[in-house]
């Protein structure tokens, strides 16, 4: 749709900060009103439809804090369980467990990125995992998996929606908790993301199709951290 409106603010309003535009609160799919627990937040969100020109299209693709935070009223809420299961489901075949075992330079290249989250996993959450060469699936400590979904379990809906996010497009529930809990920057995680794509471009070179997709796994990592450390401490649950 084009857009319709020429002003847009944040402001309090019940259950936390809304978006406005002209004066009227921005509405979800499905039609819930847009609400967010912290100021800079909406004030991010409210920046983002201020972005889109005069005289051009409201674009979903360039309105990435807004869609995270509609995700975490409309699908999160409603379907809380569903979500944590399906965002720590990838503690039983992260992708930091799988390692190449040639050549000897994309072996370092991975342990270098990648061990050293497992190691904070462990550490931090009490999660050891098994690393195993090539791509042969291994079953992880039950108690491993659990203490990672009791991680994830322990974030708030809207931050959910953002670690579900940053879980699938990474491809690792430990690197999504590591941005959640500043052990990562967006950057870094991206890093941790794509080793071996980075890896054969040095060797290989880069084609556009490639780049267009490495980009977009790029930005939605950078939207996800951001969208977590707008949430600021209202990423956790009570």
């Amino acid at each position: 749709m084009k857009r319709f409106y020429k002003e847009t603010a944040a402001a309090a309003g019940e259950g936390g900060f809304r978006v406005l535009l002209d004066g009227k609160p921005i509405r979800t799919p499905a039609k819930s009103i847009l609400t967010v627990p912290t100021l800079p937040l909406a004030e991010a969100i409210a920046a983002e439809w201020a972005g889109v020109p005069d005289t051009g299209e409201v674009n979903a693709a360039h309105l990435p804090l807004t869609r995270l935070a509609a995700t975490g009223l409309d699908r999160v809420a409603t379907r809380r369980e569903e979500v944590i299961a399906d965002t720590a489901k990838y503690a039983g075949s992260d992708l930091l467990c799988y390692r190449a075992s040639t050549p000897d330079s994309l072996v370092k290249a991975q342990y270098d990125r990648w061990q050293p989250l497992l190691d904070w996993a462990a550490e931090r959450h009490g999660a050891r995992f098994v690393v195993v060469e090539g791509v042969t699936f291994v079953d992880q400590p039950e108690e491993a998996r659990q203490r990672l979904k009791d991680a994830v379990a322990a974030y708030s809906d809207a931050a959910l929606s953002a670690l579900y996010n940053l879980t699938h497009t990474s491809g690792s529930v430990v690197i999504a908790l590591a941005v959640a809990e500043g052990r990562l920057t967006a950057e870094e995680a991206f890093l941790a993301a794509q080793v071996e794509e980075l890896y054969q471009i040095e060797r290989w070179g880069d084609d556009p199709h490639a780049q267009k997709q490495r980009e977009g796994v790029r930005k939605d990592l950078e939207s996800c951290a951001r969208f977590l450390a707008l949430l600021g401490d209202s990423k956790k649950r009570g």
